[in-house]
């Protein structure tokens, strides 16, 4: 065995990817980055107001004072405070002896209200994680290990071409066979290719994918609205008259009707009111760059993998309408580069083919990797020119 054809030997098989059977994909990215970033930001950022509401709470006692009358014990200016916090009710005099009152229930509701829109962020994570976790996972299982495969493929493939071209005692019949392998496209493993076509027409994944990011929209407007309608009407109101008379003291002529109360509790109430409205406008923006992304083909991608034999989705200008799951697969697989293997390998050969000064007789990992390994992509000039003579 000469020294070129052992060198070509090693050079393939350092090529070739290690099996991975077992462990290796475990770990997949089933959200996209910014999705997982927008799902801890929605979610996450009400739960952290709510624990310091209540921590404040906690700390500072009642969240009101009220100016009890001078006659009063200790024991009924704090029944006061726990009264008018339990009613949480502003009266307002509107005509002499007629009062208008107005609640200041949000106030009271402020930590609940915050637990309640966590929760409501977290449901579009659980539609995914329910309905189309279990279906992509299998696709990314399934296509990153036919794309390392057919890689792999492709080295073996070349392997036993120079095995056979040094076998071969006649170059004329090696060079034939190989034209004809080509011609009738012998060196193509179409399953893969044909999968990805047939996702194309497939559209569970990205409705799902549409329905998450549509029902953050829908209750991001919500959040608005409810700031706006409740927050707003009582956002400025610091101080309230509250009327305890009633039930028992309904009768006491020493009760006054009405009692100035105070929240102490106000500054954090428009500190929660405001941070909520300016993180939930900043998230507004990456959801509907979430939403835009379906609109584009990662093409980039799809080159790389051109290399491959039978994945020739650009070429073919097989691909259509981007708002289909194959989409969605390949924004999932950009997200885990990490695991394709075979992607590095590509990229290097691609940026090789570029530079190459045969690029015309070059279109896939096989053409470049037989060039590699010291045989012509194509049958040798010479040969061509001695069957033209014997063949006149």
């Amino acid at each position: 065995m000469s020294l070129a054809h052992t060198a070509a030997e090693y050079m393939l098989s350092d090529a070739l990817l290690p099996d991975r059977r077992g462990s290796h994909l475990k770990g997949l990215r089933l959200e996209l980055p910014l999705d997982r970033m927008v799902k801890f930001v929605a979610v996450g950022f009400p739960l952290l107001l709510m624990s310091l509401t209540l921590a404040q709470e906690f700390s500072s006692g009642s969240p009101i004072s009220c100016f009890s009358p001078s006659n009063f014990s200790v024991q009924q200016a704090a029944y006061i405070d726990s009264s008018c916090w339990d009613s949480l009710v502003h009266h307002e005099q509107d005509e002499p002896g007629r009062y208008k009152m107005k609640s200041l229930w949000p106030h009271k509701a402020l930590p609940y209200s915050l637990l309640a829109l966590a929760m409501v962020m977290y449901l579009p994570v659980l539609l995914w994680q329910y309905a189309a976790v279990p279906t992509l996972s299998s696709d990314l299982l399934f296509i990153i290990s036919e794309l390392d495969k057919s890689y792999n493929r492709s080295i073996r493939l070349v392997q036993h071409m120079l095995k056979i071209q040094q076998e071969s005692s006649d170059p004329h019949i090696f060079w034939d066979e190989l034209e004809k392998a080509r011609k009738e496209r012998y060196f193509e493993f179409p399953l893969l290719e044909r999968y990805l076509a047939c996702k194309q027409r497939s559209h569970s994944l990205v409705a799902t994918y549409l329905l998450r990011n549509s029902l953050l929209l829908l209750f991001t407007a919500a959040t608005y609205l409810y700031l706006g309608y409740f927050h707003l009407d009582v956002f400025f109101q610091e101080e309230f008259s509250c009327s305890i008379k009633t039930r028992l003291l309904s009768d006491e002529t020493h009760v006054p009707d009405l009692i100035p109360c105070r929240l102490t509790s106000l500054s954090i109430f428009q500190i929660v009111s405001l941070s909520s409205v300016a993180i939930y406008t900043l998230l507004v923006p990456v959801i509907i760059y979430n939403l835009t992304r379906l609109c584009r083909w990662d093409k980039r991608l799809l080159s790389i993998y051109e290399m491959l034999p039978a994945f020739d989705l650009l070429s073919r200008k097989m691909l259509g309408c981007p708002i289909n799951d194959l989409n969605v697969i390949l924004l999932f697989l950009r997200a885990n580069i990490s695991k394709l293997i075979s992607f590095s390998w590509l990229s290097v050969l691609c940026v090789l083919k570029d530079t190459t000064s045969q690029k015309h007789n070059i279109d896939t990992v096989v053409d470049f990797m037989t060039l590699l390994a010291g045989l012509e992509p194509s049958k040798p000039k010479h040969l061509t020119h001695r069957v033209c003579d014997e063949h006149p």
